[in-house]
């Protein structure tokens, strides 16, 4: 094994611990009492299993269309987080970090992921550019 896929293998794998992580704390609070809001429960229950299905996809390899997944995932519970102490979600509004301590965990969690994940972005982009430049390049005879 070479450094770098020693190094993208515990990217990998720290990414999806996180991801995991976040998962469980979402459905223990499912669990709890979050099941009971509406449309938030299911919500709760969606970001639960994403979570946890996109960690063990990407223990079971380095697709990067997983690990831009995984991201999405994670912004989007940073996102449901940062929406329902502002606007509110459904007619659902938190204040502070309650519930303790889950939601700071979360949070700590979900920044990780998008910060162990962002190469993937590099590497979307540098993908994204190959194509169009390949798409670009036509033979001699068309003008």
């Amino acid at each position: 094994m070479t450094p770098r896929t020693v190094v993208e293998a515990a990217l990998r794998i720290a990414s999806a611990a996180a991801l995991a992580v976040s998962g469980y704390i979402h459905a223990q609070l499912y669990v709890a009492d979050y099941r009971f809001i509406h449309v938030v429960g299911v919500l709760f229950l969606l970001q639960a299993s994403a979570s946890f299905a996109l960690a063990l996809l990407m223990l079971v390899g380095p697709p990067l269309v997983f690990r831009l997944a995984a991201i999405g995932a994670a912004v989007g519970a940073l996102g449901g987080f940062a929406a329902s102490r502002t606007v509110g979600v459904f007619g659902f509004t938190e204040h502070g970090w309650n519930p303790s301590p889950q939601s700071a965990l979360s949070v700590l969690v979900e920044v990780a992921a998008v910060g162990l994940l962002s190469p993937a972005l590099v590497e979307a982009a540098r993908v994204a550019k190959n194509f169009v430049d390949r798409a670009k390049v036509r033979p001699a005879g068309d003008a």
